[in-house]
Order: structure tokens, then C-alpha cells, then sequence
């Protein structure tokens, strides 16, 4: 019996976390992209909106958010009451998949996991905007806090989904991102030894690799 045939590699719109980029999520992804390769393409996109007081200057490349927790600043744990700029960015994804699709499924870093997650509570709702994701990997994810917020995760999210959780997060601690997980219907949850990063080592490559395939288009498709 032979390998099986190469169907087309799949595309995973990637949302990166709050204070980075689409080229500085593209760079820190690079050992991720390479063990996919053939595999799964990832296409990154920026935040609509700039976060305000970087403590350098950017010049053309500011760092970036999907929303506000207060007004120009971002906390996960913080149960913000007025949240701000969510639907500018779920608008944004929206215009991606469409401008830049086809596309497969999700990968969120972060808040982009937080907003990924949204999108496909969104998804599962028959939200139109949303219908070509079919899965979607979440690395250092969490719920959001805000009350504004808590309509997402109102009944169980029905999409195949990846939570990659660091044991050593310190910055979105591993048990936010369990939680997350527990607002979905049978997720599959990875954990590694290591912190705020999206980890490509051997046993994380597997682990992504075990998932997609899943979602590989087979030649007749």
C-alpha cells in the first residue's frame, strides 16, 4: 500500500495575540510554519486597531489589538464593563476570509485565540460571515471577562477545535486556557512545558499534524 495521495495543503487564517502584528506574528511563527509545510499554510492578518502608547516607535508597524478592555489598554483577566472595538475586528476577520480565502479553518495566538474562539461560537450559530471555518487551533487562549462578552459562550460551542495550553504561561495562565476549552464541544487539549509562545517541537508538530488531519481534502473532494 502506498502513501496515501497529497490532497491540497490546508490555509488557517492566523490572528495574532495583543501588542503584535501580522509580520511580527509571521516571524514568531516560523518553526511552526516549517512543520507544517505541505501540510497546512498559514496567512496572517493585522488587528484593526493600534495600540496607543508603544514605548518605541514602530514607525509603519505599530503593535496592534483585536479589543480594549479600557480605553486603549487590555487586560484578560479583567472583566471589562465597556469593551471596545470587537466588532470592528470580528468585521475584520469577516473581510479576510473573504479577500483572502479560501480558507479552512482558524489559528489565534492569544487575544487572537480569544477573538478565534468567538468567531467560531459565531460559526456555529450559522453566522454567514463565518461559514468556510471548519476548525480551528487555539493557543493560549482564554475566555473573555467582559459581561458584554459572555453571549458567546452561552451554550456549548459545536466547532472541532485544538487548545495548545503552556503549563508555564505567565501571561495567560494554563487554567484560562483549560477553561476556554471547556466551552467547546470535544476539544482536544494540548499541553507543553513552556510559556507564551506557540511551541512547534516535536511532540506539539505531531499533535497539530493528528488534528488537521482531519480536515485534509482527499482527492475527490
Amino acid at each position: 500500500a502506498g502513501a496515501m495521495p497529497e490532497g491540497r495543503a490546508l490555509r488557517l487564517l492566523a490572528l495574532h495575540g495583543y501588542r503584535q502584528s501580522e509580520r511580527r506574528f509571521r516571524q514568531r511563527t516560523g518553526a511552526l510554519r516549517k512543520a507544517l509545510r505541505g501540510r497546512a499554510e498559514l496567512v496572517a492578518v493585522s488587528a484593526p486597531h493600534a495600540v496607543p502608547g508603544g514605548d518605541h516607535d514602530d514607525g509603519d508597524d505599530p503593535p496592534r489589538g483585536w479589543w480594549f478592555s479600557g480605553p486603549g489598554t487590555f487586560e484578560a483577566a479583567e472583566a471589562a464593563a465597556a469593551p471596545a472595538g470587537l466588532e470592528e475586528s470580528l468585521s475584520a476577520v469577516a473581510a479576510a476570509l473573504a479577500e483572502h480565502g479560501p480558507f479552512d479553518g482558524l489559528l489565534g495566538f492569544s487575544q487572537g485565540a480569544a477573538l478565534a474562539a468567538m468567531v467560531c461560537a459565531l460559526r456555529a450559530r450559522g453566522d454567514h460571515r463565518f461559514h468556510t471555518v471548519a476548525f480551528a487551533i487555539l493557543v493560549a487562549g482564554f475566555a473573555s471577562r467582559s459581561p458584554a462578552h459572555s453571549h458567546f459562550y452561552r451554550e456549548p460551542i459545536a466547532l472541532p477545535t485544538l487548545h495548545v495550553v503552556g503549563d508555564a504561561d505567565a501571561v495567560i495562565a494554563a487554567p484560562l486556557s483549560r477553561e476556554l476549552a471547556q466551552h467547546f464541544v470535544e476539544p482536544v487539549v494540548l499541553s507543553h512545558p513552556g510559556g507564551h509562545f506557540v511551541p512547534a517541537a516535536a511532540p506539539q508538530r505531531k499533535a497539530y499534524l493528528d488534528f488537521l488531519e482531519r480536515f485534509c481534502p482527499t482527492q475527490g473532494q
